[in-house]
């Protein structure tokens, strides 16, 4: 057996660095965040696997198959196929479902037209997304939505004050144009004193409100916005269009199938007197004893299938969920454990697994589950990469590889490459943090005061009462699926939203030439420095503007198609991947171009700048750990910890007295976290309210406050299980939490 080798790696931020991975062992990347793990697991092991797969392929096919750049590494050897699980969303729309990703509910169905009676027809009468089975009246949404004209229409303005609270219908444009060259309606007079008949011929197309509409040129708004916006997904439509049905449409239980998605003889065919929909609304352990009692000769093997991949799916931590739970719906951590459990039902051999940080999301209580499953597949003949932060999961590999010795510029070496144990003893980033961890706080701060939720019984929570602390910093805890997430940020951070800045796991939304510099907005404060101190016109200084390279657009590569083979992608000769023309690289600052002040580190740039609004966001760079960025880095290329830590820093300059964080340690080094502790400190120290959703056991043992959800997840949680300081948890509490607590302080 070979193992992996890889020689004279160059990508990003790493050092030409080289370096072999044993197969069919579990293989951890740890180091801080941005110092190039992901570079090596990722951008040139998964990379290169793929991009050698796929050329095996018939041209034909490899047109329709990602394409993988080739890393820069000298050599990339013994590679075998891989398969990545990251924390990417599901994807999906409004009609996928756990049940539908999982497969499960493939089988429910097959089960159903098997021993289901009445019998009701084939597998597809049983599918919400299949007209055989949907409900008629929602489609197999089962949700009815309906156009809210209080909120399309404002009834103080005419037309010519742009009575339609909508951009397309602004005075002048063409939708405006249609209603107001019509003749029908007059323009100065606001809609509240429109005759009756006038009315309805704006909102409904006919002056009796009822029937077709009169003019086929003008349907009425109600019937416009229906055609476009009712009873079909909007997912994937554009930002403008999800924006606006955010506020045009309500949403309500279909009255026919009452949310269940289907026609009445799909529901009306049953096992045992359960319906298809009755199972899907089962949490997995309870629907998991229902199947096993089925004894039916005819559907032994589907029933097995169904047990196999439930008992997965519960091994793995995520025994609260139910088959027709949303896919938009689940975190990060719950869409990545859902993916590793259908990959754990593969009888494949000989792949390369790889995970990102496979414990977010997770408990400590249920970390060692997940361990187990990747013990399986490692087991199986497979080689496991692993890029993790975890002590419990650094503590189960085989081979453990660092990356540093700290991050970008001063990353991007590999420091160790050994076993666990020997980490342990190694005077690293990484071998120093696991010898040293955190105490449980002392001397927490006392609240000045509290925000009261009373009686919260949103999705599991069950009915629970809750003062949150203000001027400390809380820590809220609990298993995945305890109903903590939903207590802050869907109860809580809505009844005091004015108050609130909330830092969620979604992802940064920006475009692929976004920077620190623009997401954070100073780059036009950057911009109109140059313009000030040079003379040049603005625009100038920006790759997406009049300075941008002729030749490449701005983007500092060329790309050429070659239609049945990989694109070619070249840096641009005209301006050597800088991006801007040479008449912007012809202007300076202090004897600094554009180019050379994007390339400076978020640390360097403070001592260069004098100009508040430039100075203020890097500042808060600085106490969000993010000096060594530069001030041009594609977000693209930064990491999940540095990209969550870079969402932090902008929302320190927003207004809110109160900072609700959901998981703020996810892809942080604990080096990271501990950084991450003291700016935590500082916010708190100077006034700020800190409330963050955390599982990482450090966290909790440096909150002056905790709130423990539980005890277990799904309908086993939603109460509060604990109050108090962290030290009350340790000594007194009976929980999960206290438990693992308690365990982790022998560490």
């Amino acid at each position: 057996m070979t193992d992996i080798i890889i020689k004279g790696l160059t990508e990003n931020n790493l050092k030409n660095i080289s370096l072999t991975i044993p197969k069919e062992k579990i293989t951890v990347f740890v180091g801080a965040s941005g110092s190039g793990k992901s570079s090596i697991v990722f951008d040139a092991i998964a990379a290169e696997a793929g991009r050698q797969l796929n050329a095996t392929f018939p041209a034909f096919v490899q047109t329709r198959l990602p394409k993988h750049p080739k890393p820069h590494a000298e050599l990339i050897d013994h590679l075998t196929p891989a398969v990545i699980v990251d924390q990417a969303p599901l994807g999906g729309n409004a009609r996928s479902t756990v049940g539908t990703i999982s497969d499960l509910y493939a089988a429910l169905r097959l089960l159903f037209s098997r021993i289901g009676v009445p019998r009701a027809g084939t597998a597809s009468c049983f599918s919400f997304n299949d007209p055989n089975g949907m409900c008629k009246t929602c489609s197999g949404l089962g949700k009815i939505t309906d156009i809210d004209i209080a909120g399309l229409i404002d009834p103080d303005k005419s037309w010519n004050e742009g009575c339609v609270r909508d951009a397309l219908y602004k005075p002048g444009a063409w939708y405006w144009r249609q209603y107001a060259e019509s003749g029908l309606f007059d323009l100065d007079l606001p809609v509240k004193d429109y005759p009756r008949e006038v009315y309805n011929l704006l909102v409904y197309g006919s002056r009796s409100g009822e029937g077709a509409p009169e003019n086929p040129k003008l349907p009425g708004l109600y019937h416009k916005y229906s055609s476009t916006l009712l009873n079909r997904d909007i997912s994937g439509k554009s930002g403008h269009t999800q924006k606006k049905a955010a506020h045009l449409i309500t949403e309500t239980e279909c009255t026919a199938c009452h949310g269940k998605r289907l026609n009445p003889a799909a529901l009306a065919c049953k096992i045992d007197g359960r319906s298809i929909a009755d199972l899907c609304g089962m949490e997995l352990t309870e629907l998991r004893a229902v199947l096993a009692r089925i004894d039916d000769p005819r559907v032994t093997v589907v029933v097995q299938t169904l047990l196999d991949g439930l008992d997965r799916m519960i091994d793995i931590g995520l025994p609260y969920l139910h088959l027709g739970r949303a896919a938009a719906s689940l975190s990060g951590g719950e869409a990545q454990r859902l993916k590793l459990v259908r990959y754990m039902g593969s009888r494949l051999t000989g792949m390369t697994y790889i995970f990102d940080e496979p414990s977010a999301g997770l408990h400590p209580r249920d970390v060692y589950r997940m361990n187990r499953l990747l013990r399986q597949l490692r087991d199986k003949g497979n080689t496991v990469l692993v890029v993790e932060h975890d002590r419990d999961v650094i503590a189960i590999a085989d081979h453990v590889v660092e990356v540093g010795p700290q991050a970008g510029r001063q990353g991007g070496e590999i420091v160790f490459s050994g076993t666990y144990d020997a980490l342990l003893k190694a005077d690293t980033l990484t071998g120093r943090a696991l010898r040293r961890p955190l105490p449980v706080k002392e001397k927490p701060r006392r609240a000045a005061g509290t925000l009261p939720v009373r009686g919260a019984c949103l999705h599991n929570l069950k009915n629970i009462d809750v003062d949150i602390p203000l001027g400390v910093m809380t820590a809220v805890t609990g298993v995945a699926g305890s109903g903590k997430s939903t207590l802050i940020t869907q109860v809580f951070a809505k009844q005091y939203a004015d108050d609130v800045a909330l830092i969620d796991q979604g992802p940064i939304t920006a475009t692929n030439r976004s920077t620190p510099a623009s997401y954070l907005g100073f780059f036009d404060a950057i911009r109109n420095v140059m313009a000030r101190e040079t003379g040049a016109d603005r625009g100038l200084f920006s790759f997406n503007s009049s300075g941008a390279c002729p030749v490449c657009g701005g983007r500092g590569v060329i790309v050429t198609e070659l239609a049945f083979m990989d694109p070619v992608v070249t840096v641009c000769e005209a301006c050597g991947g800088a991006r801007y023309s040479p008449e912007a690289l012809s202007r300076t600052l202090r004897g600094k171009n554009i180019v050379e002040l994007l390339a400076m580190t978020a640390a360097e740039a403070l001592d260069f700048f004098d100009t508040p609004r430039i100075t203020r966001p890097l500042e808060r760079l600085r106490q969000a750990g993010l000096a060594y960025l530069t001030l041009g880095q594609p977000l693209a290329t930064l990491s999940g910890g540095e990209r969550q830590r870079l969402k932090l820093a902008k929302k320190l300059g927003q207004k809110g007295s109160v900072i609700v964080m959901d998981e703020p340690t996810t892809g942080l080094h604990p080096s990271d976290i501990q950084r991450l502790l003291a700016l935590f400190d500082t916010i708190v120290d100077r006034g700020g309210t800190l409330v963050v959703i955390e599982h990482n056991l450090d966290v909790v043992k440096q909150a002056d406050w905790v709130i423990d959800i539980g005890p277990d997840g799904g309908r086993h949680g939603g109460e509060v299980v604990f109050e108090g300081t962290p030290a009350g948890l340790l000594c007194c509490a009976n929980s999960l939490t206290a438990d693992s607590l308690r365990g982790g302080m022998s560490v």
